[in-house]
């Protein structure tokens, strides 16, 4: 295990509430209908956005999906504009035109989050090879459900990366459902990594509830993939902590499972916060400030974003074509 200092173990703790703070007000917000369309809320799955992206750098590219919201803010997004998207309003990423399911900054390397399952899987190679092309030393990682590993573009996709060797990092969150369908049902194999082996790349499966294991299977797939060793199928072990989306009823999840996954062995971020507290990186106090803060400032993004205004008409016709 590599070495953290005191503000490496705050930022990723800091990064995990963000995410946790922000899908919890937006689903509560659907719900009670101040918000418009659908939320894949993201809570349960933290660590695996916040570790992998601790360690990218701000040309390294991510593309998501629709569960998406965690993936952008641990990339660094700001969750003003992130809010009055979800709002429907003209400050938000895409001036209120994607909603939920599409927020995309190509500066800050996001290029897009996708409404269609396994669909984001090419497009990341697309942008890797743009990455070689442009000779950027950068990478482009995929995050993508378990429900994805099952398609077609799954295996055309990391048959491509591995044929043409592109700096593509498959990041596979197996939270064991796809929508409404447990994992065990759709597939026969104990493990989604075992598929790896068929293109010529790394497979790993770790505990995809430890940010600290996901920080390292990514630091570990990005150096593999800069100095030739090939790309790498990373599964992360995980659990939603919601229904497929809010709103969705569907009784697919068995109580105890729930229950156990919600436990504080289990959680994320409740079990971040006891290795914290083990390591001597900090004190309950200072967790509890950083708790404040960040719901303080989730608050006042939330604001912001209710209180911008909403495009004027004329917009819906702007970003349809490209200006020669």
């Amino acid at each position: 295990m590599f070495y953290l200092k005191k503000e490496d173990y705050l930022s990723l703790y800091e990064k995990m509430l963000r995410i946790r703070a922000f899908e919890e007000t937006a689903s509560a917000l659907l719900v009670s209908g101040e918000i418009p369309g659908y939320i894949h809320p993201y809570s349960g799955e933290e660590a695996i956005a916040v570790g992998v992206c601790s360690e990218l750098v701000e040309e390294d590219c991510i593309v998501s999906t629709h569960r998406g919201h965690g993936h952008i803010i641990a990339k660094g997004a700001d969750i003003k504009k992130m809010w009055a998207e979800l709002y429907g309003k003209s400050t938000g990423y895409s001036g209120g035109k994607s909603g939920s399911l599409h927020i995309a900054d190509f500066k800050l390397g996001v290029v897009g989050a996708n409404g269609i399952v396994s669909a984001g899987l090419l497009i990341a190679n697309g942008v890797a090879f743009a990455l070689n092309y442009m000779k950027r030393d950068a990478v482009c990682v995929c995050f993508f459900g378990d429900g994805a590993s099952n398609r077609g573009p799954f295996h055309e996709a990391l048959n491509l990366a591995s044929t043409w060797d592109l700096p593509t990092i498959f990041v596979n969150e197996n939270n064991r459902f796809g929508s409404t369908t447990s994992w065990r049902d759709a597939m026969n194999i104990e493990r989604i990594s075992d598929r790896a082996s068929a293109y010529g790349m790394t497979g790993v499966t770790i505990d995809g509830n430890d940010v600290l294991a996901v920080k390292q299977a990514a630091r570990e797939a990005i150096e593999r993939v800069k100095s030739g060793g090939g790309q790498t199928l990373i599964e992360c072990l995980t659990w939603r902590h919601h229904q497929h989306f809010v709103g969705d009823n569907s009784p697919h999840k068995d109580p105890e499972d729930q229950e156990r996954w919600l436990s504080s062995e289990m959680d994320p971020i409740a079990r971040f916060e006891s290795r914290i507290l083990k390591d001597g990186a900090a004190a309950v106090s200072e967790l509890d400030m950083i708790r404040e803060l960040v719901i303080s400032e989730n608050f006042e993004a939330m604001a912001y974003g209710k209180s911008s205004p909403y495009p004027l008409p004329d917009s819906l016709y702007e970003h349809v074509y490209k200006e020669r």
